[in-house]
């Protein structure tokens, strides 16, 4: 997690939510990482996840990231769920809940849906006050005068 979140500080350092993502290995390495890029390159998709899973895809030669772990700073939410759940994830690992916008919980439960045919373990709550932490000090300092 800690890896995740100085991802999520290169995100803040570029003007887009404090969001970073890593994908560890069957083996523990670590595959990929991602921070949000949307500011960045004006890609609506580019979230810390999408591009992690992207990534590690590419790194591991293949789609199917199976036995692989996505590690992030933030509950994921539809659209990245839904590539976690397409990637074959094994476990994701996630800090701060999104109450506004989460797919792991908070407002849905997207990966442990039955009727979907893959359904990653998850791990809630790593360093949630540190992750929580980095995202509303993004944010008060951007309403900052």
């Amino acid at each position: 997690m800690r890896r995740a979140i100085e991802e999520a500080g290169r995100a803040a350092l570029a003007g887009d939510v404090p969001v970073g993502a890593v994908v560890l290995g069957p083996d523990g390495a670590v595959l990929a990482t991602g921070h949000n890029e949307r500011e960045a390159t004006g890609d609506p998709t580019a979230h810390a996840e999408v591009l992690a899973l992207r990534r590690a895809a590419g790194a591991h030669g293949q789609w199917r990231l199976t036995g692989c772990t996505l590690v992030v700073t933030l509950e994921p939410c539809v659209m990245c769920a839904g590539a976690l759940v397409q990637s074959r994830v094994d476990r994701l690992v996630f800090g701060a809940a999104d109450e506004k916008a989460g797919a792991v919980g908070s407002l849905w439960d997207l990966v442990r849906d039955r009727r979907l045919n893959h359904r990653p373990e998850v791990v809630r709550g790593v360093l949630a006050e540190e992750c929580a932490d980095q995202l509303t000090r993004f944010f008060r300092d951007r309403a900052a005068p």
